[in-house]
């Protein structure tokens, strides 16, 4: 299909990413617990775009010249991982019923899931060891398959996000009459934040 080989496992190997908790995961319920299903909907459609920029990236051979360049490489690391700790520092101090880590307007959540997103310079390398795994070399089409397979990406990315959302949006719903519950809350996401950002600089 579009010179994808074997699609059906292309699609299975996406979904179980998309399972591993990591940053954009913890945004999505960041944000959904803080702006309901919206701001979690925003949240998707952020990691979504910042999914395709670094899936085009990867594609336009930009992990090779990240990895000519070891110093440019570390800088965008160390940009993330600067960021997620920024993040993380201000769930960990914010106070119940108080400032949040993220904005409360929707373009609030969509920038920053965004930013989240992209600046994880991993998934840029990830991108190209994965695509070889599913390109058939007899049948590929060169950009229609990269854009079949970017679009299937996008796709399942966001049946699955807003379904984490939807899930996360009725928890939450319980846990908002808890405040010093949904205050921990809080404070475990941006510990795991900061531990995103800080495992960012030493892999």
């Amino acid at each position: 299909m579009f010179g994808i080989s074997d699609y059906g496992a292309f699609c299975a190997a996406i979904v179980l990413f998309l399972a591993l908790p990591g940053p954009g995961t913890l945004a999505l319920l960041t944000s959904t617990g803080q702006g309901g299903f919206r701001g979690g909907a925003a949240a998707t459609f952020g990691v979504i775009a910042g999914d395709q920029v670094l899936l085009w990236l990867a594609v336009a051979g930009v992990a090779a010249l990240l990895s000519a360049h070891p110093t440019a490489f570390r800088l965008v690391q160390y940009g993330g991982a600067l960021y997620l700790c920024w993040l993380g520092l201000k769930l960990i101090r914010a106070r119940g019923g108080a400032a949040t880590a993220l904005p409360l307007q929707i373009s609030g959540y969509f920038r920053q899931a965004f930013l989240i997103t992209l600046l994880n310079p991993k998934a840029i390398v990830f991108y190209m060891a994965f695509f070889p795994l599913f390109i058939h070399p007899a049948t590929h089409q060169g950009l229609p398959t990269f854009a079949a397979m970017a679009a299937t990406i996008a796709v399942i990315s966001l049946v699955y996000c807003l379904a984490l959302c939807a899930c996360a949006d009725a928890l939450a719903s319980r846990l908002k009459s808890n405040r010093r519950l949904t205050k921990w809350m809080e404070r475990v996401a941006g510990i795991f934040l900061v531990g995103f950002g800080i495992k960012l600089t030493t892999q």
